[in-house]
């Protein structure tokens, strides 16, 4: 090769690379406006979820009144649960139990839940790319794509609204390609008003029982457990002391996360009345891990694929 067929070469590695780093970019641009679309936008419609065999429709009214959040959706199925959100005040209704549950997390909107959050460090771990364009509830949408770099998460699929960033259909999918989670609308307006009314519950809540989150934290502390094996990418982001119902004694948390993956790991006296199944188990999406060792109940849970979970319990001992 003569040295001007080299400096193409060169040149043309370089441009390849350049290009790689601008879609990869776009990519994550693109999972940013998803973030703040899901929040900051007005819309109305009506989605499927599906997670493992369960199949649910709900109708979800989100309104963005000056920056101040409400929201309201309703389970079309089963019992016709509610759940309202009064900026971070939010509450389900459970008319079959006459419950009303106060909770203290976002993520038990299923909408919210289905979807991955963003983090720098997820190209660690993941990559992330821009694919085609499709039509979904007669909108056209960018399918993004996330693909794990190995065998120990999970990935997604995602179609934007091409205008807003408006998440119209998400997927986690496993390593064979098949959807373990999925949320699809099926009819969806976007912006517009969206009148105070809309946003009051439906069901008539007068004597139900109130029930608030229990403060089963008892303190952040330095794990006395911990994982001595790792996959690539896993972290330690939380652990505490919880008071876990049916046990006497504090039980410990920990959580391991990949930037997007998570995996709880509780640590407990086996004679807690609390019934776990050893070995390999299924809830919903998530895998879990349980068995007992030096007189302690680990289980490790977590929306990650099997290897995961029985990897991370499995790499625990005391110091």
């Amino acid at each position: 090769m003569n040295r001007s067929s080299s400096l193409r070469s060169l040149a043309g590695t370089v441009v390849g690379c350049a290009t790689l780093q601008a879609a990869a970019q776009d990519a994550q641009q693109w999972l940013d406006r998803m973030t703040g679309a899901v929040e900051e936008l007005s819309y109305r419609g009506t989605f499927v979820h599906l997670l493992g065999d369960e199949v649910e429709t709900l109708q979800i009214i989100h309104r963005n009144d000056n920056g101040r959040i409400s929201e309201r959706i309703v389970s079309m199925d089963g019992v016709g649960r509610e759940i309202i959100r009064n900026e971070d005040e939010i509450y389900c209704i459970l008319p079959d139990q006459q419950i009303v549950l106060f909770e203290n997390r976002r993520d038990v909107s299923p909408l919210v839940s289905s979807l991955p959050s963003y983090s720098e460090d997820l190209a660690r771990s993941y990559e992330i790319a821009l694919l085609h364009t499709e039509r979904v509830v007669e909108r056209d949408a960018q399918v993004v794509a996330i693909h794990p770099r190995d065998e120990f998460r999970y990935g997604y699929r995602l179609w934007l609204d091409s205008e807003t960033a408006m998440p119209l259909k998400s997927q986690l999918r496993d390593g064979q390609g098949r959807t373990v989670e999925q949320m699809a609308f099926t009819q969806i307006d976007i912006g517009g008003e969206i009148p105070p009314s809309a946003l009051e519950p439906t069901i008539d809540a007068r004597g139900f029982e109130t029930i608030t989150p229990p403060d089963n934290a008892v303190a952040e502390a330095a794990p006395l457990w911990r994982a001595t094996r790792l996959p690539d990418g896993f972290q330690l982001s939380v652990a505490t002391l919880t008071r876990m119902a049916g046990s006497e004694n504090p039980v410990e948390h920990l959580v391991y996360s990949d930037g997007l993956a998570t995996v709880s790991v509780f640590v407990e006296s086996p004679d807690s009345e609390t019934e776990v199944a050893g070995g390999l188990s299924r809830i919903g999406s998530a895998n879990a891990f349980s068995f007992e060792f030096s007189g302690r109940q680990i289980t490790a849970v977590g929306e990650v694929p099997a290897v995961t979970v029985e990897s991370i319990a499995t790499s625990f001992a005391s110091p």
